[in-house]
């Protein structure tokens, strides 16, 4: 059985050599036929926080269309400058809540390991854009300390992992470390959050399927999507491989002015996760980092979408609209969840 001492330390992962992965906005541009005057934007903006986005994410974009609702998840803007009140670097209070560094408690029961500060893609209201990953990753000593918590403490039921995005990990990382928090008496199951599996599919490879299919604990994988457009056939078949290994699979959202904001989209959403074996869990409201105001959606108007979302589909259907708040206990329910 592998231990806390004997987790490896390496950054490898399947965008290790960037492949497939579009980070200069120039050929982004260029390869949806975008005018070029947005350019000069897009470059301040990527100086600052950069641009990433996976070939196989772009070519589900509208070509030409500069407000397709997956470019603008990812396409570096001007606005992102701004300096907007009520905007910080820390919106959720992530430094706040941590028990030794790279491991976060917020809520009772469970405790977040930040397992790498990599992703497929960077979302441009990301709230961990300004996230401190030099100091806050959890590997080598990290690691081990993060783990020796956690067995410390039964109070902790669940392991969630976190980043970055852990499934970018190859999969003996992830092997090696399910089978140090398996090792964990008291821990009942690992959560992951992730976006890997919806904008790069082609990464659900056959080692990442025996990990899942291994796991010594069972698995939640709750996975971000927020268009429907973003659940393609590849998309479908990548989960439909990971669902038969007994993982149950989740979806959250987060709520984005000219993305989702409006009902036949969210609508669209949940009944295509649904259809791909996804269950909607969360709607979040923008968790208000630095450089994304221009994606927020007002409380009135998101809790009257929500209301009309309630009246149009079934419960199960209906991801509960919630805010994340720093120091609170639990996620803030918005609205209510409907029948």
């Amino acid at each position: 059985m592998i231990t806390a001492s004997h987790l490896p330390d390496h950054p490898g992962s399947w965008l290790a050599a960037d492949r497939g992965v579009i980070t200069d906005p120039s050929e982004l541009v260029t390869l949806l036929g975008l005018e070029p005057d947005l350019l000069p934007a897009a470059r301040r903006a990527a100086a600052v926080f950069g641009l990433r986005v996976p070939r196989s994410f772009v070519a589900r974009m509208r070509r030409g269309d500069p407000t397709d609702p997956l470019l603008r998840q990812v396409l570096p803007l001007d606005v992102e400058l701004e300096q907007r009140a009520g905007f910080t670097s820390d919106p959720v209070g992530d430094l706040t809540s941590g028990l030794v560094p790279g491991l976060l408690q917020k809520y009772r029961g469970r405790a977040l390991l930040i397992t790498t500060g990599a992703c497929g893609v960077n979302c441009r209201f990301c709230f961990r854009r300004e996230f401190p990953y030099g100091d806050q990753l959890a590997s080598g000593a990290r690691m081990r300390d993060a783990i020796a918590r956690i067995a410390g403490d039964p109070s902790l039921h669940e392991v969630i992992l976190s980043g970055g995005d852990p499934l970018v990990l190859p999969a003996a990382r992830l092997r090696a470390l399910g089978e140090a928090i398996a090792a964990i008496p008291h821990v009942r199951r690992i959560r992951i959050h992730s976006r890997q599996p919806v904008v790069a599919p082609e990464s659900v490879d056959e080692a990442l399927l025996r990990w899942f299919a291994d796991a010594p604990r069972p698995i939640v994988l709750v996975l971000h999507a927020n268009h429907a457009r973003e659940l393609d056939d590849a998309v479908e078949v990548a989960l439909r491989r990971i669902a038969a290994h007994r993982v149950t699979l989740l979806s959250q959202s987060v709520l984005l002015r000219g993305v989702n904001d409006d009902l036949e989209t969210l609508a669209a959403l949940s009944e295509r996760l649904m259809a791909i074996g996804v269950l909607p869990y969360y709607l979040h409201l923008l968790d208000r980092v630095r450089g994304s105001a221009h994606f927020e959606v007002d409380e009135h108007q998101a809790v009257t979408l929500h209301t009309a979302l309630r009246e149009r589909l079934p419960g199960y259907l209906v991801p509960r609209l919630v805010r994340e708040t720093a120091g609170a206990k639990s996620k803030t329910l918005v609205s209510g969840s409907g029948a």
